[in-house]
């Protein structure tokens, strides 16, 4: 029922895209003939060639810098039918040129599903764990552009699946959790970054997105909020959230996650703090479990949780797809301490009521990265896996 729920949810934003002016080629058709044939020897010794090249390493620098836009009118509705010309960006108050531009549902990225695995999410996991097989499913439909690997994050954040574009492989992991102990979301947030196989071509095609599903607590982890959001900056990541805090408690960890989104450019979805708005006089009918005109476990209130975390997913994949990309080369100083954060502000002269979504700057130099772990075999192998 979930899943058809999503469907339906998800249909309205693929039909808007599908209406779109592509301008990227859609991707070939799959053909039906004979048996695959063994390639030549020439091929044969360029794939044992780049097998042995060594693998992919995160960098901090930027040579190109990366925006990935999210536009909305005043009721909150994608504005999709905007041109390069219709955009103006600044770096530290300096006008950049566009140099590339791109508006497609067919957008390379890398998505890292950062799963929440402490003791809060005992309460809802049921609602949540196929809520995640949806988003896994809508985000990674079987085709190299789209690829991802998840972590979950305990009381130690663990590389459960590493880069795949196999979406079964991050679905059966998601179908073995069970929720309990601590929360090391910063560590998760580092191993994204740091701690994982790269694909070839990452930030800037695939570029790269984190999805946090989790309350934003973190009680165990050995890095700060303060270094892994630098980090993402760093890697020029975009991160999501769906806050897993329900209605009516008090989240002290909300700024923390706010922050991680906002200023990385995504946003967070809160799928259990809007249950009752339509319900009128929810605060008269007292009870044990609240005051809550729909009563805890009954079917009701059942669906309640469902619709919202569905529409929350939906938002989510929703704006991923509909989102612009700009990139630009920057004009640095060479005399920049590489500490130095450069501020970015983007802008739709014409539609100066538009809401937009962007993160806030970057570091345009490398700092010193650990040394990346390499392992073999099993779904966790390459670099750093378990």
């Amino acid at each position: 029922m979930l899943r058809s729920l999503f469907a339906v949810s998800l249909c309205g934003v693929v039909l808007a895209l599908a209406a779109l002016p592509q301008q990227v080629s859609a991707p070939a058709k799959q053909q039906v003939g004979p048996p695959k044939q063994e390639p030549p020897k020439q091929e044969q010794d360029k794939q044992e060639q780049d097998k042995q090249e060594p693998p992919l390493t995160f960098t901090g620098g930027v040579t190109e810098v990366i925006v990935p836009v999210t536009a909305t009118d005043e009721k909150g509705k994608f504005i999709s039918n905007l041109t390069a010309n219709d955009f103006r960006v600044t770096d530290e108050g300096r006008p950049q040129r566009i140099s590339f531009f791109s508006h497609t549902d067919k957008q390379p990225i890398v998505v890292g599903f950062l799963i929440d695995q402490s003791s809060t999410m005992r309460i809802h996991w049921d609602k949540y764990q196929e809520a995640i097989l949806e988003l896994i499913w809508a985000l990674l439909p079987g085709d190299a552009l789209h690829t991802g690997y998840l972590i979950s994050y305990a009381n130690d954040a663990e590389l459960a699946v590493n880069t795949t574009e196999d979406s079964d492989k991050l679905a059966a992991a998601v179908r073995k959790m069970k929720p309990s102990g601590g929360s090391t979301l910063n560590d998760a947030i580092y191993r994204a970054c740091m701690d994982r196989k790269l694909v070839k071509g990452e930030p800037y095609e695939p570029r790269r997105i984190i999805i946090i599903v989790g309350d934003g607590h973190d009680n165990a982890s050995k890095h700060s909020a303060d270094e892994v959001l630098e980090l993402a900056k760093r890697n020029q990541v975009t991160i999501y959230a769906i806050s897993t805090a329900s209605f009516g408690f008090d989240n002290p960890s909300r700024d923390a996650l706010e922050k991680l989104s906002i200023e990385t450019g995504g946003h967070v979805e809160y799928p259990l703090n809007n249950l009752y708005k339509d319900v009128s006089g929810y605060l008269s009918h007292p009870s044990d479990d609240g005051n809550y005109a729909l009563t805890v476990g009954v079917g009701g209130y059942a669906g309640e949780i469902s619709a919202g975390i569905i529409k929350a997913v939906t938002g989510i994949a929703g704006e991923i797809a509909t989102q612009y990309v700009l990139r630009y080369k920057p004009d640095v100083d060479a005399e920049l301490t590489p500490r130095q954060f450069r501020r970015i502000r983007v802008e739709i002269p014409m539609l100066p009521n538009a809401k937009l979504s962007f993160k806030n700057g970057y570091f345009p130099f490398a700092v010193q990265q650990p040394q990346q772990k390499t392992g073999t075999g099993g779904p966790g192998s390459g670099p750093g896996g378990k």
